[in-house]
């Protein structure tokens, strides 16, 4: 359903087609909503809706319910429900709802239409997928479908019903769901079948809602998580034959969706405290190194896609030495999207690189040490900086976004930073800076004692579902909470700060060579004068060399010990403050490194 993205398949059904098949069942039909609601827009609509409105909803504005917001008239039977205030919730936060306003004159007439398209079928069961703003229009849907068929059984899985989510869901809509998947469908899914065909009780299937007469059931979640190499190799056949007969084909550039693992590594150790994404199963689980590399290699030639996405919360680190070797080795012109950890060594970026991963989504999240310790992030803003610094030399993209409002930050720690912002200008940018909200599953909201005490449903839940709110706040996976960290005043100039990172990066590069003759920077960075540096010292080019690394001063004084230089910390001191005069280090404490670049990207920018 709306709002999974457009140009790629939904996993989830690609991973429960595999497991019918797996299991000797008929493949189940697919229909992908989301493609479809966008078709009518474009077919009905007297208004022009594009793909970027689409996905200003799905992607840019995803934690603000807007998207739920846009079918909430069409669950609720009624097209008042939630405008006014809704309306009033955006202007609070500043929100931009694109053409949200314009697409729920339309919703209602979608989900008729869905529903009766669906019943052609004559099916006996629907199921419905929903992570983020998929829980209203599948709930719509649903109850829809139930008008039209009462006899039709219902399900509803995914990252919305994780935990007391999904019992809440049963408890205010078991009229339109029948039964509330909780907890890795590939598990449960199959077994559900089975108790409905009357082959297993429904008591046995581990974290089912369901209902026992008038009574309403919640079966204990299971906390054993499915092994990497029970998890299949998702069948896309559907979504491929249906991409290529819809309308909107010419206009939408397909994509492979895949998983070489799940959970986080480094979560099972130290729990990003804002994160919640991993839901309740953090532990990590890597599929094996062959297993990856022939799902990825099958997949490619199957389908005939080299854009990959891959949806690991991280890269299982041993794949640098066994799967992204081999992919290497390849002479396919892939793109791949792989989310890792920030502290990347400069020969693993080489490793990324020469495997066609393009862009990397490191969760740098701050260049502030201490703001980052808050995170319980495991690096220092020198390996944010080596990392943004190195992908910039190895023309990978980098995503990333500035995160603030932590509790225990201060002014210092952000205020050191921001004076620097103008000689990272050649680097990759922000999407901008975001105070963070208050996650479920997250240490946050799992420790109050961690600093927000207060937690409540964020404002847009009541404009969306109407209940009381208790439920609004089991049903809620964002909530709002007691301000913390930076005031204001402070997060306006770093958002300033910012704007002008994003619009000088284009424009500028700031690049080294060595050679026989020494070291060369050449500054051509937008705000700084066009300027080249020449360094022919060989204990400063030592120096330089070890900088790069990043070094405290004091760490740096004993490598150019042991390398026997024979320069003076006199002249160390003196040749750091015109480096740092210059832009050309990063300076946070006593900790330096480098800032010039290996070459200058030819990426499209």
């Amino acid at each position: 359903m709306p709002w999974q993205a457009l140009d790629y398949p939904s996993l989830p059904l690609g991973l429960l087609r595999a497991v019918c098949k797996k299991s000797g069942r008929d493949y189940p039909d697919t229909y992908y909503g989301n493609l479809r609601w966008a078709e009518f827009l474009a077919v009905h609509a007297t208004e022009s809706f594009s793909l970027e409105d689409y996905s200003h909803i799905s992607d840019q504005w995803a934690f603000e319910g807007i998207g739920d917001w846009v079918f909430a008239g069409a669950l609720h039977g009624d097209d008042d429900f939630g405008r006014e205030g809704f309306d009033d919730y955006l202007r609070s936060i500043k929100g931009d709802p694109g053409k949200a306003h314009a697409m729920r004159e339309y919703a209602a007439r979608f989900i008729d239409l869905a529903a009766i398209e669906i019943l052609a079928t004559d099916p006996q069961i629907v199921g419905f997928t929903s992570t983020f703003s998929q829980n209203v229009p599948s709930l719509a849907l649903a109850a829809r479908i139930k008008h039209y068929r009462p006899d039709v059984i219902t399900l509803l899985g995914g990252g919305n019903c994780d935990g007391v989510m999904g019992q809440a869901m049963h408890r205010n809509y078991f009229n339109v769901i029948d039964y509330i998947v909780r907890g890795e469908g590939e598990q449960v899914f199959p077994q559900l079948l089975d108790a409905i065909e009357g082959h297993r009780e429904f008591d046995t299937i581990p974290g089912l809602c369901w209902a026992k007469g008038s009574d309403l059931m919640v079966n204990e979640q299971s906390r054993r998580p499915l092994p990497a190499n029970g998890i299949p190799t998702p069948d896309y056949d559907d979504w491929f034959q249906r991409v290529e007969h819809s309308p909107l084909r010419a206009h939408l550039t397909p994509k492979l969706l895949l998983e070489t693992s799940r959970g986080c590594w480094w979560g099972q150790v130290h729990h990003c405290t804002f994160c919640g994404l991993n839901g309740s199963l953090m532990e990590f689980r890597g599929k094996h190194p062959d297993r990856a590399f022939e799902e990825i290699t099958g997949l490619v030639e199957r389908h005939g896609v080299l854009d990959i996405l891959m949806v690991d919360n991280i890269i299982d680190h041993g794949y640098f030495t066994t799967v992204l070797p081999r992919l290497a080795e390849l002479d396919w012109d892939m793109r791949i999207h792989y989310e890792v950890k920030a502290n990347l060594r400069p020969e693993q970026i080489s490793i990324l690189r020469d495997a066609k991963v393009i862009q990397i989504q490191p969760g740098i999240e701050s260049l502030s040490t201490p703001v980052l310790k808050l995170m319980d992030k495991g690096v220092l803003a020198i390996h944010n900086l080596r990392t943004l610094r190195d992908s910039e030399s190895a023309d990978i993209s980098v995503t990333w976004h500035w995160l603030v409002g932590f509790p225990g930050e201060q002014d210092d720690h952000y205020l050191p930073i921001i004076r620097q912002i103008p000689a990272l200008v050649h680097l990759q940018p922000p999407g901008g800076s975001t105070r963070i909200f208050l996650e479920r599953f997250s240490p946050y909201f799992d420790r109050p004692s961690l600093g927000f005490e207060q937690r409540r449903a964020r404002g847009y839940y009541k404009h969306i579902y109407n209940l009381p709110e208790e439920e609004l706040d089991d049903i809620a996976y964002a909530f709002d909470t007691e301000p913390a960290g930076i005031d204001e005043g402070v997060s306006s100039m770093l958002r300033e700060a910012l704007e002008a990172w994003i619009t000088h990066y284009p424009e500028s590069s700031l690049t080294r060579l060595i050679d026989a003759a020494g070291l060369h920077i050449e500054d051509r960075r937008a705000g700084w004068p066009s300027k080249d540096h020449h360094i022919t010292d060989p204990n400063l080019i030592t120096a330089y060399r070890e900088l790069e690394r990043g070094r405290s001063l004091q760490g740096l004084r004993r490598h150019l010990q042991e390398a026997g230089t024979n320069i003076s910390f006199g002249q160390l001191d003196a040749w750091l403050q015109e480096l740092t005069d210059l832009g050309l280090v990063f300076v946070e404490n006593d900790t330096y490194i480098t800032l010039p670049t290996t070459s200058i990207p030819t990426k499209v920018r």
